[in-house]
């Protein structure tokens, strides 16, 4: 039904008559939005909300922040938008906005669910004012009560905009300083109330910010705020905390299969299912080694490498497995590709593979996968943990290696910091053993300066499509996960002399792939950054000798 002027009310004997039903049936349909989009619900074609969606809309209308953690698939964008409309239409001249990564992420959330919700409330098409502008880029409805929704970015472009309420997409994700400085101002002005006075109203949700997402990291100030407005619901302070994992849709009959979403759990990367599915907020708690969401903005590689490009350099860096237990006993092996700036310094180091190996293997087999890959990509570099039993290969590497599939030799190094001997003469120099005893503050700080200056670069987040690839093609995500999960289990520790070491929060999750990278790391900040040395060239060549 269209809205008629404020007049028209004024002067109408049967609304003046009726004003307190009139009152109550607002103050109801605001405070129970789902039972307000049964009433208007068609005969055939709608939905049936579940009772946990119930509760989803109830705690939106009713509550002035809520943080929702939930999987993909739960349906959780929708209800938002429901939530969205709602507000829109009974709160006149109410401003809302849906906020994500980027505008147009935003835009094309909320044009996918606005779609939906029309289709099954089809009375809501009655409610909007205009057309709707929708684009690639953005997104704007305006309603006949005054209210609009548009959407804007998790970033600096939207200081300075005003609203009265947002939703924020994907909140886990955001970083804490542009938060304060963008996003949690935006909605400080109070909505006014229509008619003469034009007041505020002290019982309205003003100021109202609600975070939706699925889980992440428990190192993020996201998981602090979660934790923080879990303590103000218990406190009765305003604030509501929901969550569930993929199990509570399903058992409703929404989205996917219980048997497609365990068929997803085989095929998909531990840390990623139970970040979209189990909702589960991965890693250690507090005193990280490094910030983990700047860790995961380092994640900007598309595709992994399985041999040389022909023009780069690259550095193959082993940590060797020490576990006296069979599952336990994986040594990793982290290929490192080194980009240098114009003045040969080194500008990044890109993890483009990392390989750990079957547990169990003997030094001779360990040293034929090393020796492979450092063909396979022409490394310049190898640096291999020499540390207790990883000394056994770095004795395998100075000897001659046969390929046992193909019969041929995979070569005889030489190290390039030990007095050690290779079996053949003049074997390649090019092994550094490194023992970490007396440095490993320094690999520890070094990884965390590179971190910081975002010099690493890492794979990019899987996404459900990665799984149309082989699985060759799909390792590399899941070891680089891994690895991102191996460094949020790591505690950064002080030490009384002034250096640092590390403590892994659980020793059910290894460090391996994180020594691996570390290692390789330190030796090219540490011997290949300062001075570049062009192969082609002797030492002699940069003598003045008469």
């Amino acid at each position: 039904m269209d809205l008629i002027s404020y007049n028209q009310f004024k002067n109408n004997e049967y609304f003046n008559n009726n004003i307190d039903k009139y009152a109550d049936f607002v103050s109801w349909a605001r405070f129970h939005p789902d039972l307000w989009y049964d009433l208007i619900k068609p005969d055939a074609g709608g939905i049936n909300l579940d009772l946990d969606q119930r509760v989803y809309l109830r705690c939106v209308a009713r509550f002035i922040h809520n943080y929702m953690v939930f999987p993909r698939g739960y349906s959780k964008t929708l209800l938002e938008v429901l939530g969205l409309i709602h507000a829109a239409i009974w709160f006149p001249d109410i401003y809302l906005s849906l906020s994500a990564q980027t505008k147009e992420n935003a835009a094309s959330l909320l044009s996918a669910k606005w779609e939906e919700a029309l289709k099954f409330y089809p009375l809501l098409k009655n409610e909007v004012d205009g057309n709707v502008l929708n684009s690639k880029d953005n997104f704007v409805a305006n309603f006949k009560s005054g209210g609009k929704i548009s959407v804007l970015a998790n970033s600096s472009n939207s200081k300075g905009q005003r609203r009265h309420r947002i939703n924020i997409e994907e909140a886990a994700m955001m970083d804490a300083e542009m938060y304060e400085d963008a996003l949690e101002p935006i909605p400080s002005e109070s909505r006014r109330t229509i008619g003469p006075k034009a007041e505020k109203n002290p019982e309205e949700l003003n100021g109202q910010i609600n975070f939706m997402t699925t889980s992440w990291f428990r190192g993020s100030h996201e998981f602090e705020r979660n934790l923080s407005m879990l303590k103000e619901m218990a406190e009765l302070k305003g604030s509501i905390v929901l969550g569930a994992d993929w199990e509570l849709a399903v058992n409703y009959g929404r989205g996917q299969t219980r048997s497609a979403i365990l068929s997803k759990k085989e095929k998909l990367a531990p840390l990623f299912f139970a970040m979209n599915y189990e909702s589960k907020w991965v890693g250690q708690v507090n005193g990280a080694l490094v910030d983990i969401l700047q860790l995961m903005n380092l994640r900007v590689i598309p595709i992994p490498e399985f041999e040389t490009d022909g023009d780069s350099e690259y550095c193959i860096s082993m940590d060797v497995a020490r576990s006296e237990k069979d599952s336990n006993n994986q040594s990793s092996i982290a290929v490192l590709k080194i980009i240098r700036d114009n003045k040969k310094r080194i500008k990044n180091i890109d993890v483009v593979n990392i390989v750990n190996l079957p547990n169990g293997l003997s030094f001779t087999e360990q040293t034929i996968a090393l020796k492979r890959l450092k063909i396979k990509y022409e490394a310049s570099y190898i640096v291999v943990d020499a540390n207790n039993v990883g000394k056994g290969i770095v004795d395998e590497c100075l000897k001659e290696t046969i390929d046992p599939d193909t019969g041929e030799s995979l070569g005889c190094w030489d190290t390039i910091n030990t007095e050690q001997m290779p079996e053949e003469e003049g074997a390649e120099a090019i092994l550094y053993a490194l023992v970490s005893s007396g440095i490993n503050s320094d690999i520890i700080i070094n990884f965390v300066n590179i971190v910081e200056n975002k010099k690493l670069r890492l794979l990019k987040k899987e996404n459900e499509s990665v799984t149309e690839f082989d699985k060759e093609e799909l390792l590399p995500f899941i070891q680089t996960d891994f690895f991102i999960n191996e460094v949020s289990n790591l505690k950064l520790i002080e030490l009384k002399n002034k250096t640092v070491t590390i403590e892994q929060a659980t020793k059910k999750i290894d460090k391996d792939r994180y020594s691996a990278v570390a290692y390789g790391a330190y030796y090219l900040m540490k011997y290949q950054d300062e001075v570049y040395y062009d192969k082609k060239r002797r030492i002699t060549d940069y003598l003045f000798i008469n």
